[in-house]
């Protein structure tokens, strides 16, 4: 897969602290050999910002990496400025959707759990203008219609030679709640029925017979990187979404997710609820 412009970013910010840390050296320390402040290089470790390669450079040969090694960072650095496709859009969008959009375009798996709507990746464009006008009472007709541009277009992630596994635990509230009506649910639950016929998207129903379970209090997605610290925790808030991605926090929701996929019924079994509750409407 492709690696994008954020995961080289938050990658070399990685390699960076591991490389210094292994020599035992402080942030002042490390910065002085090479003639950066401290703040400086706690911004480049940090995996925000710009970085300037020959510092990589300097401080590569300094942690005493391997030409290869070093040589891969500065590489990195460099590929870090690259910019995704939304960012020639002519329309804004919110802050939180520009760095999820950023992180969803590199991933290798997104693991969600959804109890609220079908995840906005398998959502029809009906499904989404609904969620969305429901979501946002005052929202004018043509912002409602360029945020459903940007959820189809997120859509294509799906359709890349090397695409991402997205894996949906779903709740049966999700399939069960009638968003824009009946006709434009069972157009929903027929699209969602055909992506499990597509071998990187495992879709498994969590049913209202499972009773409380790991992840009660709402949605959230994990969103995986090539390696396992560029995980990111992505979690639906009203008006919003939180990131979060320290080390406790990641691993409580990657376990969530465990027991929920664990839960809830095996691939054949949820074709069936879905297929059921469509018949139903």
């Amino acid at each position: 897969m492709t690696v994008g412009p954020t995961t080289r970013r938050r990658q070399l910010g990685a390699d960076l602290r591991r490389l210094r840390e292994a020599q035992g050296l402080t942030l002042e320390e490390a910065g002085a050999r090479v003639g950066i402040s401290k703040a400086t290089l706690s911004r480049y470790e940090t995996k925000e910002g710009t970085v300037k390669w020959p510092a990589v450079d300097a401080l590569c040969r300094e942690y005493g990496a391997s030409d290869e090694e070093r040589l891969a960072l500065v590489e990195l650095a460099k590929g870090a400025k690259i910019q995704g496709w939304w960012r020639s859009l002519a329309d804004p969008i919110p802050e939180s959707m520009n760095l999820m959009l950023t992180l969803e375009d590199e991933v290798v798996r997104e693991d969600h759990y959804a109890c609220m709507y079908i995840p906005g990746l398998l959502q029809t464009r009906a499904y989404a203008e609904a969620v969305h006008r429901a979501s946002e009472v005052q929202c004018p007709e043509r912002e409602v219609q360029h945020m459903v541009d940007i959820r189809m277009k997120r859509q294509e992630l799906l359709e890349r030679e090397d695409p991402p596994h997205l894996w949906c635990v779903i709740d049966e509230a999700a399939l069960r709640r009638q968003v824009g009506g009946p006709d434009v649910m069972r157009e929903q639950l027929r699209h969602l029925r055909s992506t499990l016929e597509r071998p990187h998207v495992t879709v498994q129903v969590l049913p209202f017979a499972k009773g409380a379970h790991a992840a009660a209090v709402g949605s959230f997605a994990v969103l995986r990187g090539p390696s396992r610290e560029l995980d990111v925790v992505y979690v639906d808030l009203l008006g919003g979404g939180l990131f979060m991605e320290k080390p406790k926090e990641l691993e409580r929701y990657r376990l969530a997710f465990e027991y929920l996929s664990a839960q809830a019924l095996d691939l054949e079994s949820s074709a069936g609820v879905i297929d059921r509750i469509g018949k139903e409407l």
